[in-house]
């Protein structure tokens, strides 16, 4: 029974420890509700990576502006409400709401891991608490754009246009233009474009 008892406090101090290093936050929206309330939206391509912070470069600003072309964003360590590092691949494009670090957090860096803290002042982070980023490949956009399922990062959708999302962003196209094209039927839609293109070489 003593060893019972000794087993059963090990398991609660190892799942204590364990919730310790989670996040535990409330769904805070799609995209379209989340970006309006950061502080710079932004398309770009991963350069690099480096413990819990990734190099994006930035290849158009949608909102805000950004002192270099090249911004450091920090993602998840301990229990910071971040996604995991291991998402954003060198690479990969993205649109991204993010979040400026304007204060130091105490604890928030060990000069010991300087490649793994909460993030210098003048960075950006970024959120896991909802629809923050969404994947690009050339034009397109999808994620967890408009009303989508919480949680839900790739969600069943027909790839956006990046200007279109850039005219809602900018307050140029409202929810309902972008839950429309993202409900498209794919075909019909690259019909649409073989023909304007068609148009346009004057054929």
């Amino acid at each position: 029974m003593r060893y019972l008892s000794l087993l059963l406090a090990l398991l609660c101090i190892t799942a204590g420890s364990n919730a310790s290093a989670e996040c535990d936050c409330l769904w805070q929206g799609s995209f379209a509700e989340v970006q309006a309330r950061t502080d710079l939206v932004v398309s770009g391509t991963v350069a690099s990576g480096k413990g819990n912070s990734i190099d994006l470069a930035i290849t158009r600003l949608l909102r805000g502006s950004a002192d270099e072309t090249d911004i450091r964003i920090w993602l998840k360590t301990g229990d910071y409400c971040r996604p995991e590092p291991e998402l954003f691949p060198v690479g990969s494009e993205w649109v991204m709401a993010l979040f400026r670090i304007k204060e130091d957090v105490p604890g928030g860096f060990n000069p010991s891991t300087p490649n793994v803290s909460y993030g210098r002042v003048g960075d950006y982070s970024l959120s896991s608490c909802g629809g923050y980023w969404l994947s690009r490949s050339g034009d397109w956009v999808t994620g967890n754009l408009a009303q989508a399922p919480r949680w839900v990062r790739e969600p069943k959708m027909t790839p956006v246009l990046l200007d279109l999302l850039a005219d809602y962003v900018a307050g140029k196209a409202d929810v309902q233009a972008l839950l429309d094209a993202s409900r498209e039927d794919p075909a019909a839609r690259q019909l649409m474009l073989d023909t304007k293109a068609f148009l346009r070489e004057g054929h």
